[in-house]
């Protein structure tokens, strides 16, 4: 495929670089979900991070939770697509169950709590909360968009 032609007549553009992330949206069957509380900036989110260029999206997020919670999942469906648009930032998230481990923090976590949906919505700022409530309606995959901070209603 031909992205651009380059010649002295034409202006050219740069294709946009996206990264890639996955996060584990791990729900154990009373209901409560794995969160994680960052280590860098203090916020609660799911588990996950930056796909690596090698693996599948599903040993993606599998390795992340692992490595950032102490807990093994087996990755049951996509969920939803978030993309954050001031960072370029695409992450894929996957409802997954929990199949062992035990909950432990790591350089990347400073806290690993099991949260009810309400304790979500009360510690979550709303771009994160909405994946891992997008994950227990069965309704999707979703697709959304948001600028880091608040959600871009679609048209």
């Amino acid at each position: 495929m031909l992205l651009y032609m380059s010649n002295s007549a034409q202006k050219t553009t740069s294709t946009p670089l996206h990264s890639v992330s996955v996060a584990g949206a791990v729900v154990r069957e009373d209901g409560c979900l794995l969160a994680i509380r960052r280590a860098d900036n203090g916020t609660w989110e799911l588990p996950g991070g930056v796909l690596e260029l090698t693996e599948s999206p599903e040993a993606g997020v599998t390795r992340e939770v692992w490595e950032e919670t102490g807990i093994r999942v087996e990755v049951e469906e996509l969920t939803g697509v978030y993309k954050n648009t001031t960072r370029g930032v695409v992450a894929l998230v996957f409802r997954c169950k929990p199949a062992g481990g035990e909950e432990r923090t790591s350089a990347e976590s400073t806290a690993v709590e099991w949260l009810t949906p309400e304790e979500i919505t009360a510690r979550m700022t709303e771009v994160y909360a909405i994946r891992l409530l997008d994950a227990l309606d069965h309704e999707g995959p979703h697709v959304r968009s948001h600028d880091g901070r608040h959600l871009i209603t679609q048209q």
